[in-house]
């Protein structure tokens, strides 16, 4: 008697091995298990339990283009108090007078987050820190060779020393306190060791390891922080550079292996290439544990959000931005689009409606489908036969090999298909009728240079809200981001978000 093979075995994100077994209910079991491979199982995991210290009022002041006078600062941070976060971290008010003044205006309006500043591990800046009425003081201090051999000088023992006088007074002024070593994964694993424990040893809230050049890897991250769980009981806080794209996927194995806090920016900015941005880290715990996240944070605030630092930094939120760039919920390719408008989930893992956002099908391409092409010609409410539907995508696509065709145009080759199937036109588009199309377009490029720009290549909608070859009314004109059936819950935006110029 033969024996049947064994299954490979699947190695899900919680290292548990899941074998996809021949019976009906385990096979069913177990596939359940393999497409869900999301949230992490290991009992020290905080992927359902974690703290985000945003620091666009601290790091992002270290972008290249950032200049936040008080006003911005004071709505950044009600904005990013609205929005949620646990704790909002400002820059020392030893960097100077008006950073010192900022730090007392914000610990002054009454927000629900915590107001912690980032100092260098010196009692001066510490007693200024305090002076300002901060819920807590972020404590940083050089550990790797090359900063103690270049920046400060410092022998472990001296680093210890000093740590423990300035820690020993916030406390003693009853304030939160985090001890962070900078540049932690170039530092000696045993130095970090001494140090940690003798900081956790003074009863500290959380220490703190920073990726201050972004050069560790998520295996880097995820060792280090198992190795600290096992030698300190308090929380563990991360900062990650993003020098070498890793820096969501650090903060996510971060909190696999057992970290509490993760330090944010919006839009990522900061030094160099910035810091992990709010919205990437939100995308990935979004995917680990959905319920937590809406219930915890607003997530329709963060384009918000975006909108007001990018506009402060003078900077384009990224086409490909996490959940707000303007191609994050757009779909083009015809299978894909197929898929999405049946069910949506077989091509996005972020529900686009939790975040305030609305998904967009492109259909007046050369790589459009059927299905899509008909999804539209019922949003118009045009009766067509799938036959119709099919040669009309074939006109769409003969046009769209010469250039990409406008919601517009799309929307008129639809109207024409429709108006031929009950008898009002005879015909179907021929060669004449495209030389003639053809002539009409440049005299349309006469009458309005801004047909053809980058904003209106997909959804430009023209003078069409009161009904034109048979378009019916409310469908949505150029420059709206509006659905043309507001009940609609496929393809809900008709214009996509307009492309954005680098600046």
């Amino acid at each position: 008697m033969s024996e049947t093979p064994s299954t490979p075995p699947f190695q899900s994100s919680a290292g548990s091995t899941t074998t996809l077994a021949s019976n009906g209910n385990n096979q069913a079991a177990n596939l359940r298990a393999f497409v869900t491979p999301y949230a992490a199982q290991e009992f020290l995991s905080r992927v359902s339990n974690f703290s985000i210290i945003e620091s666009t009022l601290r790091e992002g002041e270290q972008f290249a283009n950032a200049f936040f006078d008080t006003a911005k600062k004071i709505e950044i941070a009600r904005a990013l108090d609205a929005f949620g976060v646990e704790y909002i971290e400002l820059t020392s008010p030893a960097a100077s007078e008006q950073s010192r003044l900022d730090c007392i205006a914000i610990c002054q309006l009454g927000l629900k987050a915590k107001v912690v500043t980032h100092v260098r591990c010196e009692m001066e800046a510490a007693r200024m820190a305090v002076e300002t009425g901060v819920h807590g003081l972020d404590v940083v201090i050089g550990t790797s060779s090359i900063l103690r051999q270049f920046a400060q000088g410092q022998d472990v023992g001296h680093i210890i020393r000093e740590a423990t006088e300035v820690i020993n007074f916030i406390k003693s002024k009853g304030l939160e306190v985090r001890f962070s070593t900078e540049d932690t994964f170039r530092s000696d694993l045993v130095d970090l060791l001494s140090i940690y424990k003798a900081m956790a040893g003074l009863g500290v809230d959380r220490i703190g390891i920073a990726d201050t050049v972004g050069c560790a890897t998520p295996r880097q991250v995820y060792e280090l922080v198992r190795t600290l769980r096992g030698v300190v009981n308090c929380e563990i806080e991360c900062h990650f550079h993003n020098d070498t794209g890793c820096a969501v996927a650090n903060a996510y194995t971060a909190l696999e292996a057992g970290a509490t806090h993760i330090d944010t920016s919006i839009l990522g900015i900061g030094e160099r290439n910035g810091i992990t941005p709010l919205g990437g880290l939100v995308a990935r715990m979004y995917v680990a544990d959905p319920d937590y996240v809406k219930n915890k944070y607003n997530l329709h605030m963060l384009r918000e959000l975006e909108t007001i630092v990018a506009s402060a930094v003078e900077v384009q939120v990224p086409f490909n931005n996490f959940i707000t760039g303007y191609c994050s919920f757009t779909h083009k390719a015809g299978i894909h689009a197929n898929l999405i408008l049946n069910n949506p989930s077989t091509y996005e893992i972020l529900k686009p409606e939790d975040f305030g956002m609305t998904r967009y099908v492109s259909i007046g391409h050369r790589l459009t489908g059927w299905n899509a092409v008909k999804n539209r010609a019922l949003q118009l409410g045009l009766n067509l036969s799938d036959d119709e539907i099919k040669a009309a995508t074939a006109e769409i696509k003969r046009l769209a090999d010469i250039r990409p065709q406008g919601l517009e145009a799309v929307d008129q080759i639809l109207c024409h298909y429709h108006d031929v199937s009950i008898g009002l036109v005879d015909h179907y588009y021929d060669e004449d009728d495209d030389d003639d199309d053809e002539d009409d377009d440049d005299d349309d490029d006469d009458d309005d240079d801004g047909e053809e720009d980058g904003n209106e290549e997909e959804g430009g909608g023209g003078e069409n809200a009161n009904g034109v070859h048979g378009i019916p009314n409310g469908y949505a004109a150029s420059g709206e981001k509006r659905s043309f059936d507001e009940n609609a819950s496929t393809l809900e935006g008709v214009e996509p978000p307009a492309k954005q110029q680098r600046t």
